[in-house]
Formats: C-alpha cells, sequence, structure tokens
C-alpha cells in the first residue's frame, strides 16, 4: 500500500475543525483518516514541529552575502583541484612506480 502525503494546510484544516467540533473520531471519518493520525497532526500543529523551518532561527541573508560567499567557495575549490594536479605531476615524475601504484592520472 502507499502512503499518501498531506499538507501542512490541509493537516492545519483538518485540525481547526477537530476544535470546533470537538470529536477527532466524527472529523476523521468526514476526511477518510484515522484517528490517531489525527491526534498526532493536532499534537504537530499545537507544538509548531510540523517540518517547516523556524525562521528566528535562520539567520537573514540578503542575496549579495549568498553570491559572494558562493564565489569565494568556488575559488576555494578551484585552487584546491590546482594545487591536487600539481602534486599528481609530482608524484608521476618523482616516481613513475609510485604514480602507478597510486593509479594517479
Amino acid at each position: 500500500m502507499k502512503r499518501k502525503k498531506y499538507s501542512f494546510d490541509l493537516k492545519k484544516q483538518v485540525v481547526k475543525e477537530a476544535k470546533e467540533i470537538g470529536n477527532l473520531a466524527v472529523v476523521a471519518r468526514r476526511h477518510e483518516l484515522s484517528t490517531t493520525m489525527v491526534s498526532r497532526w493536532k499534537r504537530e500543529v499545537e507544538s509548531g514541529k510540523h517540518g517547516e523551518i523556524d525562521l528566528a532561527i535562520v539567520p537573514s541573508f540578503d542575496g549579495e552575502t549568498l553570491l559572494q560567499e558562493n564565489d569565494q567557495l568556488k575559488r576555494l575549490l578551484g585552487e584546491q583541484a590546482l594545487e591536487i594536479a600539481i602534486l599528481h605531476d609530482l608524484i608521476k615524475k618523482k616516481n613513475g612506480s609510485v604514480a602507478r601504484f597510486l593509479k594517479v592520472r
């Protein structure tokens, strides 16, 4: 049996209905859900643990800062790739048998 994924908006709506009616079983039957699922959704919605990111914890970045950091990381990656290539060439020139053993390109 394939599992269904329900949107958080639907979960909020079902929980809201359950609070208004006051009976989880009736709401669960109406939406063809189990009562345990509705009660679990109720706990998730009330506790705020519903898989969304808490934006108060995440630092805010503007686009320019992210672009600068991305460029810096690209430069660093390029420098490391160049260093590795230079070291591979040195190994090849210095000792061919070690290069074959290490499978240096």
